[in-house]
């Protein structure tokens, strides 16, 4: 018969065993649900196509659940994978250029980083291999196909735990117990309801024609984050399609207008702007890495043409002193010296003659609406946008790879360009890789590539105008050979 004692002694033991078991729980809990880790690169241009700009924390697709999507919903595709949208593999990746991952509240999380709108393929030849190309316009990503893709294969009856579970179970190599029956699920549904949420503030996206590849609607996403009722907007505001910029030598352009319009000087708080567009949000922006990668695009140079192609150097001095004539004062001395005395500066839509959507899409609320973003933080606080009436006069490095030409990607080469308005092509493919040394610029009549449909660029719909920057200021009124020479300077950008 036991004494008091020693049952006092056995309430104790199974007292601390039970501490023991409860803290070691806790202890596994933590270890898996705590940690905030991205995947890191040491190289700057590795960081740049797949490094985290913290936008995972906000925006993340659970990682397994970014890699069966296709295979749930195939036929919400235009072709096989996330490739059919314009997405870049590279050997030795499982993700695509642009997407980062990190491991967060107990799941690896993938979202997509700057890279993602600012890197691209060359083909210099229809046998050649794809050149990867860093800072470049991403002018094969169908960035609203994208969003559309995921918004209806999560709204798909297909995408519940009974049918996802198990094909990241097949893909991954099993699930432990814990995801399988705890974590996958309620990340499918916390999936569907954070997708919903996100594309209701974004619906002016189908209020919208499709973009196309390279070019995105970047100051109506900014409008959603201040939950603007765009269905109460005017015409005039719902189209600002424009391409994606090139993101070189960003150092050397501290002070000048940037953005297409000209809405902002300083380098830093463009590219904070730019890093909502990767879910990174204020507070859960990672700044170091975001720093690493304004590091690179400081001093970031683009490839030179004369690598892959020949330069007719007697032509090009002559096309030198055109493009000293017409050019220079507004685009830069060359390609490497970028003084000019409109160089960095608005010129007025009157005198521009542009497409104006871009420019009518930003507004002056939404300039001063800005200036509550980081106004928690001082030191990113936003204290330079601004409205303007016209569109900015950048410099031209790498302009042989920034194809098509004016803001909203209208204009299919630097030759077409140089053409009176009427002459300029008004309908096109854009999404080709394959380059045009001629003309400078994607081989545009086309419509394939490599087995590939490539999207039909109609100018005649409402924010596509390929008009302006015409007449004698323009280089549109020169004799062809003057024209063919200008290019072949153009060539030495």
């Amino acid at each position: 018969m036991s004494t008091p004692e020693a049952r006092c002694s056995g309430c104790r033991f199974f007292l601390w065993a039970v501490l023991v078991l409860f803290a070691l729980g806790a202890l596994g809990a933590a270890l898996r649900f705590l940690p905030d880790r991205p995947v890191t690169y040491a190289d700057p241009i590795e960081h740049f196509k797949y490094g985290s700009t913290g936008g995972e924390r906000n925006m993340g697709f659970p990682y397994w659940l970014f890699q069966v999507l296709p295979e749930v919903c195939p036929d919400l595709l235009p072709g096989k994978g996330y490739a059919s949208l314009g997405f870049i593999y590279e050997p030795g990746h499982d993700l695509p250029v642009g997407m980062s991952q990190r491991r967060h509240m107990g799941i690896d999380r993938v979202f997509l980083n700057c890279a993602v709108c600012h890197a691209a393929t060359v083909r210099t030849a229809p046998d050649a291999k794809p050149m990867l190309v860093a800072g470049m316009p991403a002018n094969q990503l169908d960035l609203m196909g994208f969003q559309k893709f995921v918004q209806a294969c999560v709204n798909d009856r297909r995408f519940t735990p009974t049918q996802v579970v198990p094909r990241i179970a097949e893909k991954s190599g099993g699930l432990g117990i814990l995801d399988e029956r705890i974590v996958y699920p309620l990340a499918i549904h916390l999936m569907r309801d954070g997708v919903a949420g996100l594309l209701g503030r974004l619906n002016f996206i189908h209020l919208q024609s499709d973009w196309g590849p390279g070019r995105v609607d970047t100051f109506n996403s900014a409008k959603a984050i201040f939950s603007v009722p765009f269905e109460q907007l005017p015409k005039e505001e719902l189209v600002g399609v424009a391409d994606f910029p090139a993101i070189w030598n960003q150092g050397r352009k501290q002070g000048m207008q940037l953005h297409w319009d000209g809405n902002n000087s300083r380098v830093e708080e463009r590219n904070l702007s730019a890093a909502f567009g990767t879910g990174a949000t204020p507070r859960l922006i990672d700044h170091a890495a975001i720093a690493r990668i304004e590091a690179w695009i400081a001093s970031a140079v683009p490839p030179a043409f004369e690598k892959h192609y020949p330069v007719d150097r007697t032509l090009a001095a002559h096309g030198q002193k055109v493009y000293g004539q017409t050019c220079a004062a507004c685009h830069g001395a060359s390609g490497s010296d970028f003084a000019g005395e409109h160089v960095g500066k608005v010129t007025p839509i009157q005198a521009i003659g542009t497409d104006r959507g871009r420019l009518d899409s930003y507004t002056l609320q939404l300039a001063q609406n800005q200036g509550m973003l980081y106004s928690a933080d001082p030191a990113y606080r936003f204290r330079h946008f601004r409205k303007t009436w016209g569109y900015a006069n950048a410099p031209l490095d790498g302009i042989w790879l920034r194809a098509p030409y004016l803001h909203n990607g209208s204009v299919p080469t630097l030759w077409d360009l140089l053409q009176p308005v009427a002459l300029r092509p008004k309908l096109f493919y854009r999404g080709n890789d394959l380059y045009d040394p001629r003309h400078l610029g994607f081989v545009a009549d086309q419509p394939e590539s490599q087995g590939k449909r490539l999207f039909a660029f109609d100018t005649r719909i409402p924010g596509n105008g390929n008009a302006g920057h015409e007449g004698p200021a323009y280089g549109t009124t020169l004799p062809a050979a003057d024209k063919w020479a200008l290019l072949e300077y153009l060539k030495t950008f």
